[in-house]
């Protein structure tokens, strides 16, 4: 019987906090791949993945990379993730198009914040882990503390098939559960051939083996009922019971190891091909038809096309579209339907990713996932389709801008370049938005953080050669009345030969009952002392007062303005005279009202740990924050608070730093509120 090709493919990513060794481990199973034959460091900027000059600069990943091995007659499709919580976009775009992922944790801190944060992203797509614990060469690393914050804060069942040999810095190798076995590396990283389980820790090993198949049938139905008959679990049985709970997502298999060090590596690839899923163990994809109907399309390559565009890079060769294929064939010189933007597309070159290097594929096949030139209108989250079969694939979530500069180029000369920069920068990374203020005339840059937009600017800067200014984008102020005024008069008389101007006006203004509610005019006029023509006059000429305000020249709001009186001239009156007593008599009128300052006040949604409600309420108070209210959801504690829009400057990064960065915000505008004083002026 033939073996389907696609069981031999296994798509995945590397997850992880920050620091906590994701792109070594994706160093090293290249080495072990025999991918690169020189291992790449972090900290010497010579790793594959880490290519961009900020990621070598900064010592992070900023950018999710694809690469692609071949281990043991498999090919993995492989994609090192960021772990910044700034990039959580990256994660969340990758997370799409993955069947499978590794989650890498510190073997010393455990679980961190953002473990914590991508592991819920990897939840809502379903997508089944490993667990590797890293680092189990550093000073205090112990793999039973790692795993129980793996129990403890993302509530899996972890089920451990490695004990360590040694500790800290004399772990040489780790002793295989499944095989009773010892797997041990050289000072240099080479693997030693598989040996007995030492004697010293025959015991603890048999102990172990003994609570995994307890953990195993307690899990496992199969592997309960061959638990009762026999009182054990044979290794065939136990690693068909650890695919299954992998893959259901009842429980994720945990390994060990020192990246750094090169140990670990290769029982790590083995138990990716064992455990995670090929494209034929994952349910069909599903996507909506022209008719509205949905759709499912298998992993074959004989099926119709549908592929997810879920990454655009511009490079030095032209702009790259990564695509992950999930059915059908996609071949060079191919014209294929872009179902989102509703137009034909041909593929110019199809490439097989390795980082920023890449190898011409002739076609790719369902499963693959490859980086395609040529595409022109095709943006993360675009579905690439057969023509005669149109599909459109649910793209991947995008997360609102939390934090936002205004951007101006140096030089004046600069500015139509800089649009155009912003531009690609916002079809590369969706999490990116670009707008110009309409009352400021900035151009206001948003994102995720303020680490998110300083890469995003000075990736203007390299790739562009051009200077930026960075600033804080000013907050759109109002004015309103506080206490209005009655009877105030005005008269507007112009005499300069020919047909001269007259106009005479009373008006009341009082504020509305709601500060910004916006303006309403009325005439109380009676007698026809001012005609209805010129009332319209009038009101229009209020209108154009309400530009700038008395305070600081802000726009004026909130506010009822009455006529209630008037005088016209049988020559000098006219529509124009009326309009420009309404404009004058208004602006003279506010300088005598008691007028307030009000700024822009949103409603913030925070969800944070309970241990760090205390220091958030406190920051909420300290930016003049109003909290409405607070509840208690799954462990965490969500808590709403009117905030001033100013104040919320840098809050993503305050909140970050108090809560260990895993409290998150959301906010939406709510209207406006007095300002204290002293006002700022424009």
């Amino acid at each position: 019987m033939r073996t389907n090709p696609l069981a031999a493919v296994r798509n995945l990513g590397i997850l992880a906090h920050v620091d906590a060794g994701k792109t070594t481990v994706t160093e090293r199973i290249l080495f072990a791949t025999g991918t690169t034959h020189k291992r790449g460091e972090v900290h010497d900027g010579t790793t594959v993945t880490d290519f961009d000059p900020q990621e070598r600069d900064r010592g992070i990943t900023i950018f999710a990379a694809a690469v692609s091995c071949a281990w043991d007659g498999h090919r993995i499709n492989l994609i090192d993730t960021p772990g910044h919580v700034d990039f959580a976009d990256e994660v969340e775009r990758s997370l799409r198009v993955l069947d499978g992922a590794v989650a890498v944790f510190d073997a010393v801190a455990g679980v961190e914040p953002q473990s914590e944060s991508v592991w819920r992203q990897a939840d809502r797509h379903g997508v089944p882990r490993l667990a590797f614990v890293n680092k189990m060469d550093r000073a205090g690393a112990v793999l039973d503390d790692a795993v129980a914050s793996v129990r403890e804060r993302l509530h899996p069942a972890p089920l451990v098939v490695q004990l360590p040999i040694g500790a800290e810095d004399t772990f040489t190798g780790v002793v295989d559960l499944l095989r009773m076995r010892a797997l041990t590396w050289t000072d240099e990283g080479e693997a030693n051939p598989a040996a007995p389980v030492p004697d010293d820790l025959r015991a603890e090993a048999a102990r172990r083996r003994r609570l995994l198949e307890e953990a195993v049938a307690e899990l496992h139905p199969g592997a309960l009922e061959e638990f009762c008959d026999t009182g054990a679990l044979g290794t065939g049985t136990l690693i068909g019971a650890l695919r299954d709970l992998t893959r259901s997502g009842d429980a994720v298999v945990v390994l060990c190891g020192s990246a750094y060090r090169n140990r670990g590596i290769e029982p790590l690839l083995d138990a990716v091909l064992a455990y995670l899923p090929s494209p034929l163990d994952v349910p069909p994809v599903r996507g909506t038809g022209d008719d509205g109907t949905e759709r499912r399309r298998p992993a074959d390559p004989a099926a119709p096309l549908a592929a997810l565009a879920f990454k655009v890079s511009a490079t030095a060769t032209g702009r790259l579209t990564h695509l992950r294929v999930y059915s059908g064939t996609i071949g060079k010189g191919d014209t294929v339907w872009d179902a989102t933007a509703r137009r034909p597309e041909r593929i110019g070159r199809i490439l097989r990713v390795q980082a920023d290097r890449h190898a011409p594929l002739d076609r790719a096949v369902a499963g693959d996932i490859v980086a395609v030139v040529g595409l022109k209108s095709a943006r993360a989250g675009s579905t690439l389709c057969a023509p005669d079969a149109p599909l459109v694939l649910e793209p991947p979530g995008v997360a609102e801008p939390v934090v936002s500069v205004a951007v101006e180029a140096l030089r004046g000369t600069d500015t139509g370049r800089l649009a155009s920069a912003l531009a690609r920068l916002a079809e590369e990374d969706p999490s990116l938005a670009v707008r110009t203020d309409p009352e400021t005339g900035q151009t206001v840059l948003s994102g995720m953080g303020e680490l998110h937009l300083e890469v995003a600017v000075e990736k203007i800067r390299r790739d562009h050669g051009m200077g930026v200014n960075v600033g804080r984008p000013r907050v759109s102020y109002r004015e309103t009345v506080g206490r209005g005024v009655s009877g105030f008069v005005y008269r507007h008389v112009k005499q300069d030969g020919g047909a001269g101007q007259f106009a005479h006006v009373v008006l009341d203004v009082e504020p509305l009952d709601t500060p910004g509610a916006g303006f309403e005019f009325h005439s109380a006029v009676v007698g026809g002392r001012v005609p209805q023509e010129y009332v319209r006059a009038v009101g229009a000429g209020c209108r154009d007062a309400l530009a700038e305000g008395p305070l600081g020249g802000h726009p004026v709001t909130g506010l009822r303005v009455t006529l209630t009186d008037g005088a016209t001239h049988v020559k000098d009156s006219s529509d124009t005279a009326f309009r420009t007593a309404g404009r004058f008599g208004l602006r003279d009128a506010l300088r005598a009202c008691a007028m307030v300052l009000l700024e822009p006040v949103v409603e913030v949604t925070v969800t944070v740990p309970e241990d760090a409600v205390g220091g958030v309420l406190g920051d909420l108070a300290a930016r003049r924050g109003r909290v409405t209210g607070s509840v208690v959801r799954a462990g965490a504690t969500v808590v709403t608070a009117t905030v001033p829009l100013a104040e919320l400057f840098g809050y993503a990064t305050r909140l970050r730093s108090r809560t260990q960065g895993r409290g998150t915000f959301t906010s939406r505008p709510t209207g406006y509120a007095p300002a204290p004083a002293p006002a700022p002026t424009r």
